[in-house]
């Protein structure tokens, strides 16, 4: 099986992975999607050199991945695949502020490597939660919960054919791949000139494949409204998740608890 073949499988799971019947995965996709929005809000919002205080933040990705029975290898995966755009953000913060903030030992702390840290742990959250959103909920049931809270739907509708369009990419990438391996001797045709050549055939492929879909979908009736399978109720069991979780968030901002439980610690052993 070719990687374009195994990255179209990879891809697909978070598919299968948002039809499993769990507690989490039957809660409306509105108080999720306004739960992970609340999350990322909060989490965005502290300081650039403080970190402990973000870690109990961890807990709610937590929770969820248990309670959705979602792998956790998967979507860190996922995770690793994006975080070099973080890290090349942060790596410079260094160079920039040398001020130093901490000592430990005979090692001296600048804010540089302080706000590094904290970007990179803010990004490991906010892209982590997302990721676990998408895989409880569907990325079509997203797009729509989005729809249905007020946002644009032709916002909403472009951003769900950007999804699917990348499997329409994936799937014309692996049988240009399969034609050019068959084609291919001696390590020949793998040069970047036929590179170049296949980039510009698998555009218009993919081009002239969405359209032909997009033909399909007007015949079968497609108005520009998203619909899904399952209906759309909010219940108490919504209310108390959305409540729940965004008081935790608060309590979670406002009072550093890491710190608080040191300092206990410290009085303790003192």
């Amino acid at each position: 099986m070719s990687r374009i073949q195994t990255a179209f499988l990879d891809l697909g799971l978070m598919d299968t992975l948002s039809g499993k019947d769990t507690p989490v995965h039957r809660l409306d996709p509105r108080a999720k999607l306004l739960t992970t929005l609340i999350f990322i809000i909060t989490v965005v919002s502290f300081g650039k050199y403080e970190i402990s205080a973000i870690i109990p933040f961890f807990i709610f990705p937590a929770v969820m991945m248990s309670l959705g029975e979602l792998p956790f290898y998967y979507l860190f995966r996922k995770i690793l695949i994006v975080i070099p755009f973080a890290f090349m953000i942060g790596i410079f913060n260094p160079l920039i502020d040398r001020e130093i903030l901490m000592r430990i030992g005979l090692f001296s702390i600048s804010g540089g490597w302080i706000s590094f840290c904290s970007i990179m742990v803010k990004f490991i959250l906010t892209a982590g939660s997302v990721l676990v959103l998408i895989a409880c909920t569907g990325f079509n049931s997203v797009c729509m919960a989005l729809e249905k809270m007020g946002a644009p739907r032709i916002f909403a509708v472009q951003l769900l054919f950007l999804y699917r369009y990348i499997f329409v990419l994936i799937v014309e990438a692996s049988r240009m791949a399969n034609a050019r391996a068959l084609r291919s001797f001696d390590g020949k045709g793998k040069g970047m000139k036929v590179f170049g050549y296949l980039l510009g055939h698998l555009l218009l492929r993919t081009i002239d494949r969405a359209q032909r879909i997009y033909l399909a979908m007007l015949c079968r009736g497609f108005d520009g409204e998203i619909r899904v399978n399952r209906h759309l109720e909010a219940g108490m069991r919504e209310v108390i998740f959305t409540v729940a979780w965004s008081a935790f968030f608060i309590a979670m901002r406002v009072y550093n608890i890491p710190l608080i439980a040191g300092s206990f610690i410290t009085e303790l052993i003192l």
